[in-house]
């Protein structure tokens, strides 16, 4: 993900740092809420801390912080199988639709939308959890 893109997400949304429990950054979380629509549109763990359960505890206490958020969104790239594991099988989430050059994301402007598939160009995948 290029700087210019996560820079526009934090200036976008509200940014969270995730600590262990001793303290130490390990990652972090950009959230956009909007009533009771949210948007993840960050979430990474230092990949020392990889596979220690923190990524799935920061979504935890998101929903626990966000009760009044029904239905949350988020993108991950085609290749990023280890995202797709994350979010289908551990926090719940459904892929909804495919965005590649053939069926572009109509919420973007074009130069964004180009952005994107220039940076992953095989695709992103779109994720949804409705919550009841």
């Amino acid at each position: 993900m290029s700087r210019a893109t996560i820079e526009q997400s934090i200036t976008d949304g509200q940014a969270y740092r995730i600590v262990d429990e001793s303290n130490t950054i390990v990652g972090g979380v950009v959230l956009k809420i909007e009533g009771e629509k949210g948007d993840l549109d960050l979430l990474f763990v230092s990949p020392a801390a990889h596979s220690k359960g923190i990524g799935y505890a920061a979504w935890c206490e998101i929903e626990k912080r966000h009760p009044e958020v029904r239905i949350w969104e988020t993108m991950t790239p085609y290749f990023e199988q280890r995202n797709i594991h994350f979010y289908v099988n551990r926090c719940g989430f459904h892929i909804v639709e495919f965005f590649n050059k053939f069926h572009t994301d109509p919420n973007e402007t074009n130069t964004v939308s180009e952005n994107i598939q220039e940076q992953f160009p095989d695709g992103m995948f779109r994720f949804q959890k409705i919550i009841e």
